[in-house]
């Protein structure tokens, strides 16, 4: 129950800096490209990095729980700023194994699939609120 805690509260953090972020990016470089987002999702990317080697080095958590802290900065305020990062963690992990083919994959697939998925969602409202 206090890991649902700690995703909570690091969800809500990550997502009201995510807002934070996408709509400064808006005001300062327009709106014709999502830079808040694109920055949001290389800065998620480039915190998910830094703190997962933290937690695999135990001697920074002698008093703490890697399993909350995980909880809260990665599953909960990584994962509520962006969860680009956990996909690019992801791959990250099957590189590392070696397993090029399997990232590849992973990655492909996701950006496709995630797109006909989202395709198909919005398309899908369209219509039902066209008829």
């Amino acid at each position: 129950m206090l890991t649902l805690l700690f995703v909570g509260i690091g969800g809500g953090l990550g997502s009201v800096c995510r807002f934070g972020v996408s709509e400064l990016g808006a005001k300062l470089l327009g709106k014709s490209f999502p830079f808040g987002i694109f920055i949001v999702n290389v800065v998620g990317c480039f915190a998910i990095g830094i703190v997962a080697a933290f937690l695999l080095e135990e001697r920074f958590w002698v008093n703490v729980s890697t399993h909350h802290a995980r909880a809260l900065l990665i599953t909960g305020f990584i994962g509520g700023f962006t969860t680009f990062s956990s996909f690019s963690l992801d791959a990250l992990m099957l590189f590392q194994k070696g397993e090029w083919t399997k990232a590849m994959t992973y990655i492909v697939l996701s950006v496709i699939i995630s797109m006909v998925a989202v395709t198909i969602g919005f398309y899908l409202v369209k219509r039902c609120l066209t008829v």
